[in-house]
């Protein structure tokens, strides 16, 4: 397919549908209040739509309509197969949107046009045909028994889900709850986050094409403490789950707790450390890997490779080809097609960031490359790509989750040093290594405490690996069979077969 220039793109921005309502029981309808809120596209400070600001009454209708579809089996009931050929409808009328819902993600996120495309959009189809593709292929067990009794182990859908999702991929972050609790026979509630909410509702319709019956997805734009906080603690909400930050992901499992017990995943932030030994079989490119694994999506990624521990006997040069790289990837319009960086997302993120830039100097490491705000377009928020060197493990931007494209650079001297940096935070969520030595990369990598490690490469797998991290990274998995088990309970069914 043949690349759209900006021009190209910016032609289809006054055709665009833009869907600003909420979708409750199939129909899209304003909040109760009638409030809303204006969203604001990053590129450039423009207001894209009024949305619909829900609260606790809709999130008492979507709950309703959720529990009332759930209830009737029209989903819930409807065999495996058949749920299979929706999703897998689904997902091929989400690909025939593909160009549609790829600019509405880079006019409401800021991202580069290109990896909406290439990654966002194609993710996201390939995770509804995954676990369409899947739902019909996962089987019951049969206890081990004596001859005079039939144990039956099922798993059944929880009920109702409640599932928070982020602003950095809003329709990827959607996509990875919605498609297991939706294959697995679930009603969903989704509450998109405020700074990213478009390609959510777009969904929401498109999925009442492809044929899944209303009430079955409900989508509730709005802010945390208003729609998210009373879908975390509503007591006909059977499963909740949220990808975000660490702190409200405690919150959410401390409020969720208080409610009716139910099952709560949340999949939270990360420190990432990204560790090159002297022996790499490539060095020039783990420098071009290590700018891309922190400056992509603008650094807005939770496993973003945020401390880069390099060996003191090549450090030095190095993050000199780190910063070389970091050249290549200035900020961009997100609508050129070959734009590395975009906008970050608001001009709350872009203070936090800069904030955590002012603080990296004031704590004594060295500023290497950007730490300012780039001027893009007028109104819009853009930073260049940092990069920090001489950064200790106990500063403030090698320990919080800045969530931004700023890197923290620290030498190591030895294999144990290395592992002992890496496991020196409160996350466990991603790690790379590079090395040619075989036995030393299955050692880190064990020793490493987190849910994904990649070698001589970095932010691999698909959909077949699960996804999730250790310690404050969170709970549960996203992606692979094994994120079916969230959105399920299991069952032991007995049957006497004597006489």
């Amino acid at each position: 397919m043949k690349q759209k220039s900006r021009s190209e793109w910016e032609h289809m921005i006054p055709n665009l549908k833009i869907s600003h309502q909420a979708i409750i029981d199939g129909r899209p309808v304003d909040s109760a209040s009638g409030e809303t809120f204006d969203c604001i596209s990053p590129i450039d400070g423009k207001k894209l739509a009024s949305v619909a600001r829900c609260g606790a009454e809709d999130v008492e209708r979507a709950v309703a309509a959720a529990r009332k579809a759930f209830e009737s089996g029209v989903w819930a009931n409807m065999p495996p197969v058949g749920r299979k050929k929706v999703l897998q409808r689904f997902a091929m009328i989400i690909a025939d949107h593909g160009e549609e819902l790829a600019l509405l993600e880079t006019l409401d996120m800021g991202k580069p046009i290109g990896d909406s495309l290439a990654v966002d959009v194609a993710a996201t189809v390939r995770c509804f045909d995954w676990n369409a593709e899947a739902i019909d292929k996962v089987y019951g067990e049969i206890a081990p028994t004596g001859q005079t009794e039939l144990g039956l182990i099922t798993r059944e859908p929880l009920g109702v889900i409640g599932a928070i999702v982020p602003w950095n991929f809003p329709m990827l972050m959607a996509a990875w709850k919605l498609a297991p609790a939706l294959a697995t026979g679930n009603s969903v509630v989704l509450k998109p986050s405020e700074k990213s909410p478009l390609t959510a509702i777009r969904l929401a319709e498109l999925a009442l094409e492809a044929g899944l019956p209303p009430g079955v997805f409900n989508v509730l734009p709005g802010f945390g403490k208003e729609a998210g906080e009373p879908i975390a603690t509503h007591m006909d909400v059977d499963g909740l789950v949220f990808t975000g930050s660490t702190p409200v992901g405690k919150h959410l499992l401390s409020i969720a707790a208080l409610s009716n017990m139910k099952r709560t995943f949340v999949e939270c932030g990360g420190k990432s450390p990204n560790i090159v030994f002297a022996d790499a079989p490539d060095l020039e490119t783990a420098a071009n890997a290590a700018a891309s694994a922190i400056f992509f999506n603008q650094g807005e990624v939770c496993t973003a490779a945020s401390r880069l521990l390099v060996h003191k006997s090549i450090k030095d040069d190095f993050v000199d080809e780190v910063v070389k790289a970091a050249g290549t990837m200035q900020p961009m319009h997100p609508l050129e097609p070959d734009a590395a960086m975009g906008a970050m997302v608001d001009d709350i993120q872009t203070e936090r960031v800069m904030g955590y830039v002012k603080r990296g100097t004031k704590e004594g490491a060295t500023l290497r490359c950007g730490g300012h705000r780039a001027k893009v377009e007028e109104n819009g928020y853009y930073i260049e790509p940092t990069v920090f060197d001489q950064v200790t493990n106990k500063m403030k931007i090698a320990r919080e989750e800045i969530f931004g494209p700023v890197l923290s650079c620290i030498s190591f001297s030895d294999e144990d040093e290395a592992v002992r940096i890496a496991n020196d935070t409160p996350y466990g969520l991603a790690a790379a290594v590079w090395t040619s030595d075989l036995s030393r990369a299955h050692r880190v990598a064990r020793k490493i405490r987190a849910g994904s490690v990649w070698v001589n490469y970095y932010d691999g797998g698909d959909m077949t690996a699960p996804f999730g991290g250790f310690k404050q990274s969170g709970t549960g998995r996203d992606k692979s069979l094994h994120a079916l088990e969230k959105y399920t309970e299991m069952k032991a069914t007995w049957i006497n077969l004597g006489s």
